[in-house]
């Protein structure tokens, strides 16, 4: 072999490396990867769902990393997740299974007027929609942003797939960022929209409810939203499922599986998936971080929408609500319930919100499942 065919065979790996083929923008990705995944260890922002995101943004910034995208004609394997897990959708429904096997409705049920509260959370998500027209993007596009909101990422995985695939991976980013930053976004909100009396109303205990009514709620909730809003009846089937399968209590391994083993499982695919999309190339332009910082307005919008529901059902009610479960109306169950019970025990210790904040935490899963059906029927 002669000088010049080894240093052609040496040129030949050198190309073969990321170090010949590093690109600066990738060090923003590097960064971007790291804060979810510092958020999710030192903070412990939903880690479940902010690691494997977070690792994903990491990983697949770096050169040739064969991860996306096609090899010979052969996926990769996190293209294999992407493609068989959110383009065909099956994550986010196994989710909302896995969801509805660990939601009790009992609060919902015994105080169905926090549904009210649940849809007047989802104000954001149409002042988003028109914001988001006003600024350029497509109906279609608009649609998928503005359910960010409502903060149910697996809503907004789906009816991104639906109407705007392009903007998966920004858009579950940012949905599932704001999820996890529910503990420092509300309380401020909270605070503004509420004065100390409002937030020291007690309401009265929550009377009990059955276990047929536990199991009949699924059935009519399902029948419903199908006549209604079938588009969405893939993920409300399955959460209403999981749901009666909890509430039945004839089929314990399959409620176990559906809770524990299952949802792991798909979570981290889900995370692995949503990470995988979000490459350099496709994220740093203006349209994935605009939707990144109209994500925190959409919220805000639907936290506030939520409190002023409470406000306005007041003005009619002799049982006042206290207008800080108003904020848990988006849909990021359970960690909104917990932070209305937070900052209700600030102004009084004895007030215990929590299980009245979860009847419009569960609505609000309902809302912003309704909103992404509504969307689907326009412009899908």
């Amino acid at each position: 072999m002669t000088i010049n065919e080894i240093l052609d065979m040496l040129r030949g790996i050198l190309h073969t490396t990321g170090l010949f083929n590093f690109e600066w923008k990738l060090i923003i990705m590097w960064g971007m990867g790291s804060l979810f995944m510092y958020l999710a260890i030192a903070k412990k922002y939903e880690p479940l769902l902010l690691l494997p995101i977070g690792f994903g943004i990491f990983i697949v910034n770096f050169p040739l990393v064969p991860l996306m995208g096609y090899s010979h004609g052969h996926a990769q394997i996190l293209q294999v997740f992407y493609h068989y897990g959110l383009e065909w959708e099956i994550l986010p429904c196994i989710i909302f299974l896995g969801l509805g096997a660990m939601t009790d409705f009992g609060p919902l049920i015994a105080n169905p007027k926090t549904l009210l509260i649940g849809a007047g959370a989802q104000l954001g998500v149409f002042i988003t929609f028109t914001g988001t027209v006003l600024a350029g993007f497509t109906l279609k596009e608009a649609a998928s942003v503005s359910i960010i909101g409502g903060a149910d990422g697996p809503t907004t995985i789906y009816l991104t797939q639906h109407l705007a695939p392009h903007l998966l991976g920004p858009n579950a980013l940012a949905a599932y960022s704001y999820m996890a930053m529910v503990p420092l976004i509300q309380p401020i909100i909270m605070r503004l929209m509420t004065n100390e009396n409002e937030r020291k109303i007690r309401m009265r205990q929550l009377r009990p409810v059955s276990k047929q009514e536990k199991m009949l709620f699924p059935l009519v909730t399902a029948g419903i939203i199908a006549l209604l809003v079938p588009s969405v009846i893939p993920l409300m089937g399955m959460f209403m499922l999981g749901n009666l399968m909890k509430e039945s209590g004839v089929v314990a391994r399959l409620t176990d599986t559906a809770q524990g083993s299952l949802m792991n499982i798909v979570t981290i695919f889900l995370g692995l998936s949503v990470g995988g999309t979000m490459h350099a190339n496709n994220f740093l332009s203006w349209k994935p971080l605009f939707i990144f910082s109209l994500g925190l307005i959409d919220f805000a919008v639907c936290t506030i929408g939520g409190i002023l529901t409470v406000k306005v059902m007041n003005l009619f009610l002799k049982e006042k609500i206290n207008p800080l479960i108003g904020s848990a109306g988006v849909s990021a169950v359970p960690m909104a319930a917990r932070v209305s019970q937070i900052q209700g025990m600030k102004y009084d210790k004895t007030n215990h919100l929590l299980m009245h904040a979860m009847g419009p935490n569960l609505a609000g899963v309902i809302g912003s499942a309704a909103a992404a059906g509504m969307f689907i029927a326009m412009f899908d």
